[in-house]
Parts: C-alpha cells; structure tokens; sequence
C-alpha cells in the first residue's frame, strides 16, 4: 500500500518539532524512508513541502538538511502570531457555526477544569485544539493553514512556561468565544491581542545565540508502521 506523502510529511515535520532532528542535520531520502517504513517517493515530495513551510534547506552537494533558523526569524514569528490570531478570532466572530461554538466551549469547560486540579500537559494540549478550532472558525482557510504554521514552527523554535495562573489564561479563552458568539468582532479581536500578547511573553527560544547544538539524532516517537499516523 502506498503511504500518502502528507502522512510522511507530517511525521517528519513532528519528529523535527519534537527535536528527534538536530538543526542542521542532514536528511536523506534513504535514512528516511528506512526509518518510516515507505518508499523513497513520498519522502522526495515532504521534503519539498517541508522546504517551502521553511523547515527543510536543500544545499548544492551536501542534499537536505533541517533549517537553522536565526533569532530574528523566530522572533518574527511571535510577531506574526500577534497580528493574525486576532484578525482570525474577528472573523470567527462574523463566520462561526454553531458547531465551532459547542466546541470552543466544550475546550474551555475542559481548561477551565483541568487548570482547578494544575495538570500543565493537558492545559498545552487543550490550549493548541482551542487556538486550531479558532482559526478554523474563521472561514478562511488560507489563514487557518498559516496559522497552523506559524504554531508548528513556534513549537520548533520555543519553549513554552506553563502560565503562573492557568485559571486566568483560560478565562481569557473563555472572554474570547464569548465576543465570538456575541458576533462581536472588534471585542474578539481586543481580547485575543491582548491574550496572544500575554502569551508570547513566556516563549524561551530553544537554540540561544551560541547555545550548543547536539549533532545526534534522538530516538523518534513515531512508529515505522505508519498506518494510523494523524494527518
């Protein structure tokens, strides 16, 4: 069976994120299809998709290697984030289902719950579904897959503080899905500005300036099968 290059995609660009591929690193064709059990074809095309999301660097005579990207890039990022979660979170106002609402709420009850007992890796996990759902509330799809992106890559270049007060982060979420259901784009946008600020504030980037690089390669979480991997 044929493992479409979308899945291989996606657990390449996870295993990159989760740091299984040093910055730098080379990637070749062959390793990779060893490693994920497929065929060299669907690792050739991530491999493009992955350069062009910014990812991947192909050099003359040396193949792909993983990006190194540089602070500025990664601040910019942050930057971006800043100006395109409230312009989704004003257009979610104006375009949201019924649908996006149950589940925006569903999240928050969830968040609000799991913050009370201070479980931090289900409160990262509900936070990443809420920002998503969000973005998919928009309408636009073209800002839902940047957004998706920029998320991917911060989660690269960043490590994240779990906040001092979880229960404020997410009665924030919470004041957001209530402008987006009043249909209040200006108040979800305000809100969202000022939350997405307060958050970029605990982002600690992961490779410093002279910060050492470890050239190993770590040991994936992905399994070899990949019948079942998320899209």
């Amino acid at each position: 069976m044929r493992v479409p290059a979308h899945s291989v995609c996606t657990a390449i660009r996870d295993d990159i994120v989760a740091g299984v591929y040093e910055r730098g690193s080379r990637l070749t064709e062959e390793l990779l299809a060893r490693r994920y059990g497929v065929s060299r074809v669907p690792v050739r095309e991530a491999l493009r998709t992955l350069e062009a999301e910014g990812f991947v660097l192909t050099r003359r005579h040396a193949g792909a290697c993983v990006a190194e990207p540089t602070e500025q890039e990664a601040a910019d990022l942050l930057e971006m984030r800043m100006l395109l979660e409230p312009l989704g979170a004003a257009r979610a106002a104006q375009r949201r289902t019924e649908a996006h609402l149950k589940v925006l709420r569903g999240l928050v009850r969830l968040g609000q719950e799991r913050a009370r007992r201070g479980n931090s890796e289900d409160l990262r996990s509900l936070g990443g579904w809420f920002h998503e759902t969000l973005a998919q509330a928009s309408g636009s799809p073209a800002l839902t897959s940047t957004l998706a992106q920029l998320r991917h890559k911060i989660a690269w270049m960043y490590a994240v503080e779990a906040p001092a007060d979880p229960a404020e982060s997410w009665a924030e979420h919470g004041g957001i899905v209530d402008a987006v259901a009043r249909g209040d784009s200006e108040r979800a946008r305000a809100v969202t500005a000022l939350h997405t600020e307060r958050a970029a504030g605990a982002h600690r980037l992961r490779f410093p300036a002279g910060g050492d690089r470890q050239d190993r390669v770590r040991t994936s979480q992905h399994p070899v099968n990949m019948t079942g991997l998320r899209h």
